[in-house]
């Protein structure tokens, strides 16, 4: 992680800077803040907006809607109508916009207030942001690194870097030589916490220079791409734009040359076709039902912060997961422990007397505490040192309970050099027990063979399992001897109580939600800071590491260009030791092999990489507000199982989209050959403009709005994902709208020609009015044969009541509109006589009736072809 803006560092006097120094950097460096990338005016996103297709279409409808008003002296209600539906589209896409980008703003809400400095010998307390290269910063046990530095002096100095680096534990810092080279164990870095010791650091890079800066300046460059329904929708509706420009040609020119119309009633008529051609409620229909996804998925703890994010976590090929917190626990915890008497246990289990006695000595050797605060439960101390306190709390019983019987007396405490501690504690009136705890290389062991080798052989085995191994030792020595003025004799002649393997486990829930994103066609992949070995032993134990895949460290990654690593993406599944920069790349070269990706982390250093993601997931509990600010979805339990319920919940989301696309442009593709065919016959428009804008918004969208709270299918989590290149109208939607179509169109004009050339002579508004009540009603009630994919049952009345009762809104509207007097002449619609009412009532069900005989006919032919195959 080191910055590399180091070589031999010019050491500042250890009385500090100067008062002109100070204002010197400052106007050479700056100040100590962080920068974020100007965002676009308000005009522009507006803009943004507006110059989507389908906006395109409606601005050019209520343009000419508009023009048609002015040229005939009133008729406004088309332009209002159409107008309103834009401006509805525009404001609900700035509003979700208006809380997308907080990533900058939580990292700079990360700078410290004040911190206290060494200046022209004196130590004062000043503005963090007047921090500046050179500046000799005091820190302490709970003092948060105020910029990036080099340590110049320390006592037994620890920094918890897991908001840059992912890793649980807290870090050893030593202090510089002077006219050596830094190395990153002599760095302190910006945004990071000490958790013990005290220290003297000389600032190196302020601002936007230190690592939390180049984190920054990634996140003002990283850009999402567009989500894939994004892509999708602008795709269908650049080929209903296309199909409604080149019907209006034509409608157009056959308006004037066959039927001898003027150019004001031709241009009406293509206004009709414009308006025929958008599914003018789509655009809400969707915004819905991924605003209706949003609040299932925060009922099953995840938080959209992005709404379009919805329908994308269900189309994602690869979870890229961060290990630590994410997958893992993030509490280092004893797993395995040896003694000489027991040889290897499982720390969770029962434990036996031998056990009991190496825990009694690693309690007495620990300075670590779980106290209860504010009614919860709050723990102080080293990562490591907390392991041994829950495992003391696990087998009921405590550090304070041990004291009791042997209260501690002396402490010569931990140091990274000798890499371990002693306690000196009361036994009786004439003996002291000495705990000495650390690495089993470093404990002055007394010699004993047969012991040594096993608790090597164990150590071996801890190391291979990717386990921190920590040893103790004990013995008892006469109470004259003065361990404070002599630590030497004290540590000498120990007895091994044997030694304990501490890892941060996997969550629990981790294992069965990789295998169903498995079955569902996901890939999870490991990218984690942490070492290779740790990361390895844990994919494998989780199930994201098989035979058939590949690990790979950070520095193998950085040799690598980016064409290299996408043609091996697909082979590895765990990176281990990466950085920042090494995340994104690894999240973009998945994205050019056309995966959709969704990137978990809760650190600082994973917010780039959550941004560039199709879908960033953040840990609400363990996160920074970095990483949550930056991403598009936050768990609130940390828990990766539920990734897996919210992809479900995009999948029907999806679904419930493309139910709607089905029953919207279905109808809009029968209109506009409705009225290309009725203009061909010589009859002119069978529907005015306003009377289309009726079916497309009140009889489509009222009941098209509950299509959002269908249930999932049952089949969502055994599908693949949808590709990002795969067509909307795949997996049988084309055929779908191509039958609807097909049907609602010869169904209209017939049913135009019965009511205006058979049933009446020649009057155009009954056949006008018959063809409404077909299309606004008999696309309502079809609206069941498109919720469900499997024929329709019971059960299927019964799953969404809420589209009930839309439904039956819905008609009595329509019908109310045809059979009111006062509203009929509102709308041009006449009343039409019983036998039209018999034969619209009859043609309303035909629809249901062709998709149920063809889901039918499509569920026989599927079981023949199984039936062949097996």
């Amino acid at each position: 992680m080191s910055n590399g803006k180091l070589s031999k560092l010019n050491l500042t006097p250890k009385s500090g800077l100067t008062s002109s120094e100070v204002d010197a950097r400052l106007e050479q460096f700056g100040i100590n803040e962080l920068i974020a990338s100007r965002q676009p005016p308000l005009w522009r996103k507006i803009w943004q907006h507006l110059s989507d297709v389908s906006s395109l279409v409606l601005l050019f409808a209520v343009g000419l809607a508009s023009y048609m008003a002015i040229a005939q002296n009133g008729g406004w209600m088309k332009t209002i109508v159409i107008g309103s539906i834009l401006i509805i589209n525009v404001a609900i896409g700035l509003y979700q916009e208006a809380s997308a980008e907080k990533a900058l703003a939580a990292l700079k809400s990360m700078s410290l207030p004040t911190t206290t400095v060494r200046r022209e010998n004196v130590a004062q307390t000043v503005a963090a942001e007047k921090i500046v290269p050179g500046d000799l910063v005091l820190l302490k046990a709970g003092d948060q690194v105020p910029a990036d530095a080099i340590v110049i002096e320390s006592t037994n100095l620890t920094i918890d870097e897991a908001v840059l680096t992912g890793e649980s534990v807290a870090v050893e810092k030593d202090a510089y030589l002077s006219g050596t080279t830094p190395t990153e164990m002599q760095q302190a870095f910006a945004g990071t916490a000490v958790t013990a010791g005290t220290a003297v650091i000389q600032i190196v890079a302020t601002g936007m220079t230190t690592e939390l800066g180049q984190i920054a300046g990634l996140l003002n460059k990283t850009k999402k791409r567009a989500t894939p329904l994004q892509g999708r929708l602008n795709r269908l509706s650049g080929w209903l734009t296309t199909f409604a420009v080149l019907g209006g040609l034509l409608i157009f020119a056959l308006s004037i040359w066959v039927q001898n119309q003027g150019v004001a009633d031709s241009l009406m008529i293509g206004i009709s076709l414009a308006v025929a051609a958008v599914p003018e409620t789509l655009p809400i229909i969707v915004t819905i039902s991924l605003s209706h996804g949003v609040k299932r998925m925060a009922d099953r703890h995840a938080i959209m912060r992005r709404v379009s994010a919805v329908e994308t976590i269900g189309g994602i090929d690869v979870i890229a997961s961060d290990k630590t917190g994410t997958l893992t626990q993030n509490k280092m915890t004893i797993t395995k422990y040896w003694t000489p008497k027991t040889g290897i246990m499982s720390a969770s289990g029962p434990v036996p007397a031998a056990g009991r006695q190496l825990m009694q000595s690693l309690g007495l050797a620990t300075n670590a505490e779980i106290k209860q605060v504010n009614g919860g439960k709050q723990t102080f101390g080293d990562a490591t040192e907390l392991a041994i306190v829950r495992w003391l709390a696990k087998n009921e019983t405590s550090r304070a309970d041990f004291e009791q019987d042997y209260p501690r007396v002396a402490e010569d405490p931990f140091d990274s050099k000798k890499k371990m501690m002693t306690t000196v504690h009361a036994l009786n009136d004439d003996q002291q027990l000495v705990i000495v705890k650390g690495a089993l290389d470093r404990i002055p062991l007394k010699a004993n063979a047969a012991n040594d080798a096993a608790a090597q052989q164990a150590h071996d085995q801890f190391g291979e399992a990717a386990l921190r191994v920590l040893a103790v030792g004990y013995k008892v020595m006469p109470k004259q001897i003065a361990p404070i003025t002599d630590w030497d004799a004290v540590n000498q002649d120990v007895t091994l109580a044997g030694i304990v393997g501490i890892i941060d486990p996997p969550r629990p829930e981790v294992i069965p939600a990789i295998r169903e994103a498995k079955r569902a066609g996901i890939k999870p992949v490991m990218i984690t800071g942490d070492h290779l070995v740790t990361a390895t032993a844990i994919a494998k134990e989780i199930g994201i590491l098989t035979a058939d895949q590949q690990v790979m460290s950070g520095e193998t990654l950085r040799g690598l260009s980016d064409e290299d690593l996408t043609a091996q993406i697909k082979d590895i599944a765990v990176f281990a030791r990466v950085s920042p920069t090494d995340k994104i790349r690894i999240v973009q070269a998945w994205q050019s092999t056309g995966a959709t990706v969704a990137m978990t982390g809760d650190g600082v250093n994973d917010a780039p990489a959550l941004k560039v993601a199709d879908v960033g997931i953040a840990m609400g509990i363990t996160g920074t507000e970095v990483s949550k600010g930056a991403a598009d979805m936050i768990l609130t339990d940390d828990n990766f199982a539920t990734i897996i319920a919210a992809v479900k919940e995009g999948r029907t989301v999806y679904q419930n989209i493309l139910k709607a696309v089905e029953f919207l442009v279905g109808v809009n593709f029968a209109q506009i050959f409705l009225m290309v065919g009725a203009v061909l016959f010589g009859w002119g428009a069978p529907l005015l403009a306003e009377q289309l804008l009726l079916v497309n918004v009140l009889a489509d969208g009222i009941p098209g709005f509950y299509l959002s709270r269908e249930p999932g299918e049952a089949t969502a989590m055994q599908q693949a994902p949808v590709g990002n290149d795969e067509s909307i109208l795949a997996r049988g939607l084309g055929r779908r709208l191509a039958v609807r179509a097909a049907t609602f169109t010869v169904l209209t004009l017939g049913i135009y020609a019965l009511g205006r050339f058979v049933l009446t002579a020649n009057q155009a508004p009954v056949g006008m009015t018959m063809v409404f009540l077909i299309l606004g009603v008999g696309s309502m009630i079809d609206i069941y044969a498109i919720k469900e994919r499997q024929p329709l049952s019971r059960a299927s009345f019964k799953r969404n009541p809420s589209l009930n009762w839309a439904l039956l809104v819905g008609v009595t509207i329509v019908i109310g509109l045809t059979a009111i007097p006062g509203v009929q002449n509102l709308f041009s619609f006449v009343t039409i006589p019983p036998a039209a009412w018999v034969i619209t009532m009859l043609g309303m069900f035909i629809p249901t009736m062709v998709l149920e005989t063809t889901k039918r006919l499509q569920q026989r032919r599927r079981g023949y072809v199984t039936d062949l195959v097996e």
